[in-house]
């Protein structure tokens, strides 16, 4: 999906904007799928495309909504090394906006040993059956 900026600062609100299309971060605690737990589906807050279900989300406690694992070809990951060290960025496979990043092997008792470290603003929620 190709938007121009002009598009994009049309359909999204500045704190989506911010975030999806600047690769920027909420702060830790604020966002508002943090906690939740209702069953349905996460979507992309710029296209809507499924992301992630709500069966694969965990509480990581670092402050933002964590997932294990993500629907299958619904992200891309990319090499960050931003901040001095290298880290995994995901991207919506759709329309490319920046949803945060990956983190491996933090022992966390899940069937990937995966974080998705997702900013709440970069997500919409549906309540779908699984």
């Amino acid at each position: 999906m190709s938007r121009t900026e002009k598009e994009w600062r049309a359909i999204l609100s500045p704190e989506q904007f911010r975030v999806l299309r600047e690769k920027g971060t909420e702060r830790a605690g604020t966002g508002k799928f943090n906690k939740h737990s209702a069953p349905g589906v996460y979507t992309c807050a710029g296209c809507d495309a499924p992301l992630y279900k709500s069966a694969t989300k965990f509480d990581s406690g670092c402050g933002w909504p964590a997932f294990f694992d993500a629907i299958p070809g619904a992200i891309d990951r990319h090499d960050d090394f931003s901040f001095g060290m290298r880290r995994t960025e995901i991207t919506c496979h759709n329309c490319g906006g920046h949803l945060g990043h990956v983190f491996y092997g933090e022992g966390f008792p899940t069937p990937t040993d995966e974080r998705h470290c997702v900013n709440s603003v970069s997500l919409a929620f549906h309540d779908k059956k699984q």
